[in-house]
């Protein structure tokens, strides 16, 4: 790095900085980032530095739309979902870290399916209700934006790196196991402990990378882990079956992450005031204790009975937190314990009860269940978040207070004035419909840590939709600031996710719109959100997203997610409009 004769970093422009990561990195196959700031732009103005906002005249017509051929499919679907009126607010990802809580680090706004959280099963997706008018119970998501007209200090971020640790952290597959055959116990416990070695092991060599990010070297470690945990978690899976159980979906708990997180404690303001009131806290979520990990081997004449109670266990959290958001407003301040938590234990004791008499009528009879009916809201005055699957050296605290701020994540949150919801179709083949429960995601929320390859420009203004801008768009006066988020528009066929959450889907040839070999074109979903911002404070680069701390703001961490969640008739409606060449919703 070029440096004053002082010592100190000279700052590069972004484009200068990418194009010396690409030169290092095809020369060492190394990048590693010491110093991070306003998203590792180097500056120290507000919440974010200036030369990363641009004049929308300034980009140059960069998107491609390939000419339709005689055998594509150039309809498109519309879903009304809203705009996040209900203020379902969460810092939870179910889709790149389920079971994680709190794993996203920063908030998301959700529309559409109104109960899930990080811990929610297909089943309690299916019985949720929706936001959107159609009734698509699918869930799409993606990080906040927020303006904060305060000056922050560059510093501060890189003390607050200097003094981190990374650490690894990943699903817990034990929390999310279905019931498992006595037969099959012992091992599974074992390979439970392996899982929890190999990630000890990891977080070990992270050791190495205290107060500094090294994008090359944390790809190497979550890879290596990955590989491993794919082996275990497919042979965790082979056991309980050929006990004659059945675990489906444990793919979604392979991938780990490096996470920052204590850089939120290290920053100023990671205190949140004592005196804010839950009342205030948009979208709190149930919390209640684990059952499925606390369970012995299981009969196998008593199975299929437990794991109906399981799911049952996980509906009612479901029900409890859907309550929780269509119920904001109502009734006292003891209007949650007795509407919500009260009734909750009230049936999480009878279900415990129903699981430990079915055990009991082949085997010893599980006792003490009945300590795991309370549940709790996460977001009491002064709560901390419970530990995530690996400890950090500092709790990260809940998003509190009327913004949901959490420390380096502050400021109002802008509500979106438009959210357009479509699905379209290919230029060169027909689309088959989605699988139920496909999981998707566009762009990538961390490309300072974990690089840019998945990373993708979203931003633009409306009335420029022949131009996307890695940037902040400083747009003219009555446009509003876009955000355009392709997501994958083909599938392998098979799975509804996979150990990366990627490689189940793939993006069509940007300048054909052909698929991959042995991918298939499905409704290409694409999400354009849409924000009424000041033009001063656009000028003033006073608006940011959300993200996680490593990333500080970057635009280039854009994302969005996304669970499918439609019925098989309106996917089948969906893509027939699309093959007809109609625009229907």
């Amino acid at each position: 790095m070029n440096r004053r004769k002082n010592g100190t970093p000279l700052v590069q422009s972004r484009p200068a900085r990418l194009a010396m990561a690409a030169v290092v990195l095809a020369a060492t196959g190394a990048l590693t980032v010491t110093f991070v700031s306003s998203g590792g732009k180097g500056t120290a103005d507000a919440a974010t530095s200036l030369d990363q906002f641009v004049k929308i005249e300034n980009v140059a017509p960069n998107v491609q739309n390939p000419k339709p051929a005689a055998g594509g499919s150039t309809g498109r679907f519309t879903v009304d979902c809203g705009t996040n009126g209900n203020g379902k607010f969460s810092p939870d990802n179910p889709v790149a870290q389920p079971g994680i809580r709190n794993g996203a680090e920063h908030v998301h706004d959700f529309v559409g399916n109104l109960a899930i959280t990080a811990n929610s099963s297909n089943a309690d997706l299916d019985a949720s209700g929706t936001t959107c008018r159609n009734g698509d119970k699918s869930s799409y998501f993606w990080p906040v934006v927020r303006i904060d007209k305060t000056v922050r200090s560059g510093n501060q971020v890189q003390q607050a790196l200097a003094q981190t640790q990374p650490m690894v952290v990943c699903p817990s597959v034990g929390k999310r196991l279905r019931a498992v055959p006595t037969g099959a116990r012992t091992t599974v416990d074992r390979l439970l402990a392996e899982l929890d070695r190999q990630q000890a092991a990891a977080n070990q060599r992270m050791t190495t990378s205290r107060g500094r990010i090294d994008a090359a070297f944390n790809r190497q470690v979550i890879e290596s882990l990955r590989a491993r945990r794919a082996a275990m978690i497919k042979e965790i899976s082979t056991t309980v079956t050929a006990a004659g159980g059945n675990q489906p979906g444990l793919v979604s708990l392979v991938e780990c992450d490096i996470s920052y997180d204590d850089m939120h404690a290290r920053m100023p303001g990671a205190t949140h005031r004592a005196s804010v009131k839950a009342a205030q806290a948009a979208n709190p979520r149930i919390q209640c204790p684990s059952v499925r990990d606390k369970l012995p081997g299981v009969p196998a004449g008593a199975l299929a009975e437990v794991n109906r109670n399981l799911d049952e266990l996980d509906r009612q959290i479901s029900e409890a937190n859907e309550r929780l958001v269509t119920s904001r407003g109502q009734g006292g301040p003891a209007f949650v314990d007795n509407a919500i938590l009260g009734p909750l234990r009230a049936k999480r004791t009878a279900v415990l009860d129903r699981i430990a008499i079915a055990i009991g009528r082949q085997a010893a009879r599980p006792q003490g269940l009945d300590a795991f009916a309370t549940c709790t809201l996460d977001q009491a005055p002064g709560a901390s978040a419970a530990p995530s699957s690996a400890p950090t050296a500092a709790a990260l605290p809940d998003p509190q207070g009327p913004n949901l701020e959490l420390p380096g994540n502050t400021g109002g949150i802008v509500r979106p004035a438009q959210v357009l919801i479509e699905y379209r179709g290919n230029p060169v083949s027909k689309v088959v419909p989605m699988p139920k429960f496909l999981r998707a995601l566009t762009g990538d929320a961390k490309p300072t840590s974990r690089g840019p390859a998945n990373a993708r420009a979203t931003w633009s203004c409306s009335g420029f939709a022949d131009r996307l801008s890695d940037k902040y768009p400083i747009c003219p006066a009555g446009s509003q600031v876009q955000r355009v988020q392709d997501f994958p528009g083909c599938w392998d066929g098979r799975n509804i996710d996979s150990d990366n959450h990627r490689n189940h889907v793939a993006f069509a040839d940007r300048a054909t719109g052909a698929c991959p070999q042995g991918f298939q074109a499905i409704p290409q979903l694409r999400i354009t959100v849409a924000y009424d911002i000041a033009r001063d404070v656009q000028v003033k680069g006073q608006y940011a997203l959300d993200s996680f701390p490593e990333e500080n703001h970057n635009p280039f961490s854009d994302h969005n997610d996304f669970v499918n969640v439609n019925s098989a008739q309106t996917m089948q409606r969906i893509a027939t409009c699309i093959n007809k060449g109609k625009n229907c919703s």
